[in-house]
């Protein structure tokens, strides 16, 4: 029998554009589970929730964001990366911003960066245009299993939508006595959180490790999955996104929180 895919938490990495005349051309990155909100807090000023470095210097315009981070501790973790790359162990081959180098472009350089260093090359991410105009094709060109969307990302469910949801498709995962991995036979347990895969009408439900050890045989030499093939409907899956649906409740509305201001937003020199 199959089931009701659960539905994947937002988290977001963007980058904003300023287009204040006196401050044109700033740029910001930051951390979001809900982007509509976050842009309109950015404009309002740091009293209603924006950033330090935003407040009073607006509008600003959200003309990018990546999303598909199987977590916020992993979209954190970009986000930080971004904002520092002279820091970041994995970006030393970038190199400083540029004398003739807007931050715009500096910021995308970097992104593009990112997008082919480890950790973050093998993450399940969409790089989305909220602004088209703003578009430019980023070199290195990001990986063939990261696509280039445009327009508005998919509306985040609000913590009470996320919990009824989740709700309404736990009984169709039927993790009875009887439930057992389909890879390896042994019994299933709640507690485990098993796989399942997200096609319609597929029975799929897996242990991660055996599950990933699946995947791994498509990929030898990797320690962490990329994507593979179910091995009961035999499509096309991104472990990345597995995961992510996966693990959904395992924070709620302290997620929320994390996208205001962090300790980066408190220093003021």
């Amino acid at each position: 029998m199959g089931h009701t895919a659960r539905p994947e938490r937002f988290f977001g990495v963007y980058l904003l554009y300023c287009q204040n005349p006196r401050h044109r051309g700033r740029v910001y990155v930051g951390f979001t589970v809900n982007p509509a909100r976050r842009v309109r807090q950015h404009n309002a000023g740091r009293k209603k929730g924006g950033a330090w470095r935003t407040s009073g210097r607006g509008p600003w315009d959200m003309v990018l964001i990546l999303h598909g981070f199987p977590s916020a501790v992993a979209a954190l973790r970009f986000e930080w990366a971004w904002q520092h790359p002279q820091a970041s162990r994995r970006l030393t081959h970038v190199g400083p911003r540029l004398r003739s180098e807007a931050s715009f472009a500096f910021h995308l350089r970097v992104l593009a960066h990112m997008l082919r260093a480890p950790p973050w090359v093998r993450l399940p991410l969409t790089l989305r245009w909220l602004r088209p105009d703003f578009h430019h094709e980023l070199s290195p060109a990001p990986p063939l299993h990261m696509p280039i969307a445009f327009g508005p990302p998919p509306q985040p469910l609000e913590p009470k939508q996320l919990a009824a949801s989740e709700t309404d498709s736990k009984p169709q995962l039927d993790l009875g006595p009887k439930a057992s991995c389909v890879l390896c036979a042994r019994m299933l347990q709640d507690e485990e959180g098993p796989l399942c895969c997200p096609h319609p009408g597929c029975p799929l439900k897996a242990h991660i490790i055996c599950l990933a050890e699946e995947f791994l045989r498509e990929e030898p030499g990797q320690l962490l999955p990329l994507e593979g093939h179910c091995p009961s409907c035999k499509k096309s899956l991104l472990w990345g996104s597995l995961i992510g649906q996966c693990h959904v409740d395992a924070e709620e509305e302290e997620d929320l929180g994390l996208e205001e201001e962090h300790w980066t937003d408190l220093l003021e020199t």
